[in-house]
């Protein structure tokens, strides 16, 4: 996974320096991906500028992704006129995050741009109808991917439910998504209540918010406040793609089976409608399994079948 870290100019308390040290440890530590916004309201303008450019030249060489959430009302964050892709490829701004402000036949036709600057749609406003438009005027998927929103305020956050339904549409049309995850540092102003792409993770672990996202889907993780510890950004740079690691309390005494417990197992490609079946057990399992905690079964319970089941 090409995971990444947001950071703000001109919005934070961190010195420029500080900002530089950031970059450089998350790189470090195997983060590709810088994700900036444009659109917020609270930026101090002067320091923005003073403190984007060197940042920027800092990503450029370390070959990080820049991704910038661009609108047309934002540009002059950037001392720019008007929108000029030249300009904010040759700043070294790798990803224009597409949303408010741009129609169908716009993006379209900044997908085909001769300066290899990918596009990011909003996963978390797109809809069905403006994804068909998009296909309709024949936009360049090969340039775009997807990242959801982060919600600053608490209570405004994506349930799971639509999260794994925006993604799942954004999938059948081969659009990688992404999603922030709340950083357990300093929180980004004015709220400092965390920046998650699910309510449900705001106050969660970056350990445990960022391994439910790849569980539902989500093919890239941010961090969405500022200053994200070197602990969250060494999870992030290390996120396995195809493994859940589940935190369980034994219950059984049995050596043998607390040493079976901890193997990493392969879900069955069959898979069975009320339970997660291993394909390894059998070939694991080198003495009898005798019964034990033979009580009901609740949701969340990992079982192993005793000598008995025949």
């Amino acid at each position: 996974m090409n995971n990444g870290i947001a950071v703000y100019f001109g919005l934070t308390e961190e010195s420029a320096d500080d900002t530089l040290a950031l970059i450089k440890r998350a790189k470090s530590f195997g983060i590709g991906r810088v994700f900036t916004s444009l659109n917020i309201p609270e930026t101090d303008a002067k320091k923005f500028k003073r403190d984007i450019e060197a940042a920027l030249k800092l990503m450029r060489e370390l070959n990080m992704e820049i991704i910038a959430d661009v609108s047309p009302s934002s540009l002059k964050m950037l001392g720019l006129g008007e929108f000029s892709l030249t300009t904010l490829a040759l700043m070294g701004i790798s990803v224009i995050r597409v949303d408010t402000g741009w129609n169908a036949k716009d993006i379209a036709r900044l997908s085909r741009n001769k300066h290899n600057v990918r596009l990011q749609l909003n996963a978390s406003t797109i809809t069905g109808k403006f994804l068909t438009q998009l296909i309709a005027e024949k936009t360049n998927f090969t340039a775009v991917d997807a990242l959801h929103n982060y919600y600053p305020r608490p209570g405004t956050g994506l349930s799971e439910d639509t999260l794994v339904r925006k993604t799942t549409m954004l999938h059948k049309a081969n659009i990688a998504v992404g999603a922030f995850v709340a950083g357990g540092g300093k929180k980004r102003p004015p709220l400092f209540e965390g920046l998650p792409t699910l309510e449900d993770h705001r106050g969660v672990p970056v350990r445990l918010a960022a391994r439910h996202l790849v569980a539902l889907g989500i093919d890239s993780v941010f961090i969405g406040d500022n200053m994200p510890t070197d602990d969250e950004m060494k999870i992030l740079g290390n996120l396995p793609v195809d493994q859940v690691t589940v935190k369980a309390h034994f219950l059984t005494k049995d050596a043998t089976q607390r040493d079976l417990l901890r193997h990493t197992f392969t879900a069955r490609q069959d898979e069975a409608r009320d339970a997660i079946r291993a394909e390894e057990s059998r070939s694991l399992v080198s003495a009898p399994i005798y019964p034990e905690n033979t009580v009901a079964r609740t949701a969340g319970s990992i079982t192993l079948d005793n000598e008995k089941y025949l």
